[in-house]
């Protein structure tokens, strides 16, 4: 390989912010006017996991076997797994330029805890439980980055109200972050170096309501109207410095997962389903119940949800369930009928709701792992799923489980700078194209089964 590839990881950064801004940002300006840029649509669902994989190894959620965070185990209605980098089972970028003698360096892409063999240099991300456990690949790299630069920092707490202890451990984080940074890619080799900065997800969630003037909670002249803005300058300069630390000739790729936009509210599926009668407890649930610590008389139940970002969908099937009552052949009917009720929901002042509906045996060409009936994005995301119970109403102003004043959105964003083809060309992608992207211009063979095409 006679080029090398560094890939500037953004979590959560929508392209609103950085093409609508642009000019407050000249590092990411410049790459702008000298690159490939535009709108790239993130992976169904649009969450961090399975997202940052399905950008690496070039194959879509249904595939990973990854619908998010946390899973149901098999069709229990009281176990559950959490994904983590031993979740993955095909090959990212890396372990394709590890095959052919090539070398990276991957800081804080999720999931890499617990931390994986790989040919070169790993720090793991933000699921790390802290860093008193290994971190690293190799083991000895932990020490060797304590030693000059403390305990890493994996993320912060943002689900709290002190919103100037989120702001400043944010910040805090981000410019630790780099200094880690800026010692391995000048310190290891690597073809490819490929890092992740969760300060922008966190900075979203946390402080959206102060900056989106749209948002139904923002007040005029609150005293963080300025904090996005502010953070995305810093990490400008952050990556301003660290691009002069790389070779002329590298191509950097700066890349979000997913996008943002304001939160209009929580939609508590939970209790939806319990006025359709689709859900059946036993007793009245306490406010804020978790669906997982309520009584539920399951011989009277045909589905139930979890909350996050999108809903998923449980049905209940006689057969399948340890006390399943929809008869298989009944199944299909009752999906389309529970989809169908799903899609028609009203807003809180009756407003028409964009809701999307995926049914992931038919949306899925390959279809792995512990998904759910039904995949709900309730008014193209703008609503958050509220799985808990309790409230009284279908409508929270909030979230359910702590503040956060964002959501994802469908379209991330990117920016492809190649030194040897300088050009301001937008263009959108889907994030599927970024694995054959890197491959290609690594001069590296793209397997036959990554669908994306490379941007270049």
């Amino acid at each position: 390989m006679d080029r090398k590839f560094l890939v500037i990881g953004l979590d959560c950064a929508p392209p609103e912010i950085v093409f609508e801004r642009r000019a407050e940002f000249p590092v990411l300006n410049r790459l702008i006017s000298e690159g490939h840029f535009g709108a790239m649509r993130s992976a169904d669902p649009p969450i961090t996991i399975p997202a940052w994989m399905v950008m690496a190894t070039g194959r879509d959620a249904g595939r990973l076997g990854l619908y998010g965070f946390r899973h149901r185990t098999g069709y229990s209605y009281d176990k559950m797994w959490i994904a983590n980098s031993l979740s993955i089972k095909e090959p990212a970028v890396w372990d394709i330029i590890g095959a052919k003698g090539g070398q990276s360096v991957l800081v804080s892409v999720p999931p890499s805890y617990p931390p994986r063999k790989i040919a070169g240099n790993l720090v793991s991300c933000f699921i790390t439980p802290g860093p008193e456990n290994e971190y690293t690949y190799p083991p000895g790299l932990k020490a060797e980055l304590e030693a000059k630069f403390g305990p890493y920092v994996f993320d912060v707490v943002f689900r709290t109200e002190d919103r100037d202890q989120i702001r400043d451990a944010i910040f805090d984080m981000t410019a630790r972050r780099f200094e880690v940074l800026d010692y391995l890619i000048q310190a290891k080799p690597w073809d490819l170096f490929w890092f992740v900065e969760i300060g922008v997800d966190r900075i979203h969630h946390a402080f959206w309501k102060y900056f989106d003037k749209a948002h139904h909670l923002y007040e005029p002249g609150n005293p963080y109207e300025n904090v996005i803005i502010d953070y995305y300058k810093f990490l400008d300069a952050k990556i301003g410095a660290l691009l002069e630390k790389v070779p002329s000739d590298t191509v950097v790729l700066v890349i979000s997962d997913h996008g943002a936009k304001r939160m209009k509210g929580a939609f508590c599926v939970n209790e939806w389903l319990i006025e359709q009668g689709d859900l059946v407890l036993k007793e009245t649930p306490k406010r804020g119940a978790s669906i997982e610590k309520t009584a539920i008389d399951w011989d009277r139940t045909k589905a139930w949800g979890w909350g996050g970002y999108y809903a998923r969908i449980f049905m209940n099937v006689e057969g399948r369930e340890p006390r399943g009552i929809i008869k298989p052949d009944d199944y299909e009917k009752e999906r389309e009928d529970l989809a169908g009720r799903l899609q028609s929901i009203r807003g809180p002042r009756g407003e028409a709701w964009a809701t999307h509906i995926i049914k992931p045996n038919e949306y899925y060409e390959d279809l792995r792992g512990d998904y759910p009936d039904l995949m709900v994005y309730f008014d193209d995301l703008y609503w958050r799923s509220a799985g808990t119970l309790g409230w009284g109403t279908k409508f929270l102003a909030e979230n359910d489980t702590g503040p956060d004043d964002a959501v994802h959105a469908q379209y991330g964003m990117y920016i492809l700078h190649d030194p040897r083809a300088k050009a301001s060309v937008r263009k959108d992608i889907d994030i599927i194209d970024v694995a054959p992207s890197i491959l290609k211009i690594l001069g590296l063979p793209v397997p036959g089964d990554m669908k994306g095409r490379p941007i270049l």
